[in-house]
């Protein structure tokens, strides 16, 4: 496996946008609903101030795909989507390019990459709680995994959560931020 650079082919394009709906499909129908907002997610990362890496196989198929988008002057960098085939998960590659992406905002000068890992499906125990308490801290350091929520794979990775906002998806539904020192 190799990471690269996604280059504006459709081929690729065309793979990792029906790659996107199918991840999603499950726990996060709304994300990518169909393949047309699925392609626009694509095309936008080719933008200046985008990141869009692939990690491709031996074989050049479309393994995963990692997108960042640069804020505050470049000294942070929001990851913004992170993708593998769900065949292939399990196996390294979101690692790999989690990896390859501090690498790349390091390179470009950043500090901190975060993220925004939504919990609409009462995957952790943030889920159906009302944040807007005075002790969200609590719920936040008691955080359990219900279903499989991503964000046990990011604070893996080195990640910690620094934050919540309470009904980002609907009353109940938060968004949960981490972030890296790079």
């Amino acid at each position: 496996m190799q990471i690269i650079n996604l280059t504006p082919d459709e081929g690729s394009i065309l793979s990792i946008a029906e790659m996107l709906v199918e991840a999603f499909r499950d726990n996060w129908p709304e994300a990518w609903p169909d393949l047309e907002s699925a392609l626009a997610e694509v095309r936008e990362s080719f933008s200046e101030e985008r990141i869009s890496r692939i990690a491709v196989g031996d074989n050049g198929e479309v393994l995963g795909w990692i997108g960042g988008i640069r804020m505050y002057d470049g000294n942070a960098w929001e990851l913004h989507p992170l993708v593998v085939k769900p065949v292939k998960q399990a196996h390294g590659i979101g690692r790999a390019l989690v990896l390859d992406f501090e690498e790349q905002v390091r390179l470009k000068g950043g500090l901190t990459i975060y993220l925004g890992t939504d919990d609409e499906n009462n995957m952790t125990t943030l889920s159906g709680v009302n944040l807007y308490q005075p002790n969200v801290w609590t719920h936040i350091a008691a955080i359990k995994n219900l279903r499989r929520h991503p964000y046990e794979f990011y604070q893996k990775m080195g990640f910690s959560i620094i934050g919540v906002l309470p009904d980002a998806n609907g009353r109940g539904k938060p968004d949960i931020y981490m972030a890296k020192r790079i």
